[in-house]
Order: structure tokens, then C-alpha cells, then sequence
């Protein structure tokens, strides 16, 4: 028996744990099936992303537990964690995923509000008089 493979994904605020091992292609975020936790379309199609790259869509069951942030920090979150997960498991997967940007975390954020300012940048409304 294989040992399960493990990566973490992070994205905003969201942070996932990947635990990748043998199986028919299962994948469940916090203990339920990803087309029931992502409802969107869209979605769903970033977490399969990592898996149709490599064509191993019904080889290995994706287990994700999810924490922070929204629906889609928590997708691109998991679409990160399991490529690196698949580079455990093949180190010559690498060229095809890095070819598509799955191995680059996204290092946008939301930018911190400013003193003297209503948000990041929205200012205060002007009123001439």
C-alpha cells in the first residue's frame, strides 16, 4: 500500500490540506463531494484543473479539508494543493503543470484600508459646499 501523499494550497485567506492517495477518482472537500460544496460550475472545473492536466482524473481520490476564506480562494486554494501533491507522486509532471500556471501561488490580497480613507482607496465624498 502507498502512503497518501499531503500538500497545502493557500489563496487569499483561504488554506486547504490535500491528502492525495490511490483510488477511482473521488474527491471530497470537508467531508463532502466537491460538486456538492462548489456549486458553481467554474468552480468545480478549477479543482479537477491539476488532475485533467496529467490525465489522472479516476486514479487517485482527493481528500480537502478547507478553512478561511471564500468559495473561490477555497478552489484555487485546492487546485494549488493538489498540484503539488501530484509532483509527490511524479516529479516528471512538472513541465505539463507548469505549463498551465498551476504551481504559482496567486500572491494578490486584499490591500489594507488607509487612515483618512473610507476603504484601500475610496475616498470620503467630496461636497463642495
Amino acid at each position: 500500500m502507498e502512503k497518501q501523499k499531503t500538500a497545502v494550497g493557500r489563496r487569499k485567506e483561504a488554506v486547504t490540506r490535500v491528502f492525495l492517495s490511490k483510488g477511482e477518482g473521488k474527491i471530497v472537500i470537508n467531508d463532502k463531494d466537491y460538486k456538492q460544496y462548489f456549486s458553481l460550475v467554474y468552480l468545480q472545473n478549477q479543482v479537477e484543473l491539476p488532475l485533467k492536466t496529467v490525465e489522472l482524473t479516476d486514479k487517485y481520490d482527493v481528500k480537502i479539508n478547507a478553512t478561511g476564506g471564500g468559495m473561490k480562494g477555497q478552489a484555487e486554494a485546492a487546485k494549488l494543493g493538489i498540484a503539488r501533491a501530484l509532483l509527490q507522486v511524479n516529479p516528471e509532471f512538472r513541465p505539463a503543470l507548469k505549463a498551465a500556471g498551476l504551481l504559482r501561488r496567486d500572491p494578490r490580497s486584499v490591500e489594507r484600508k488607509k487612515p483618512g480613507r473610507k476603504k484601500a482607496r475610496r475616498s470620503f465624498q467630496f461636497s463642495k459646499r
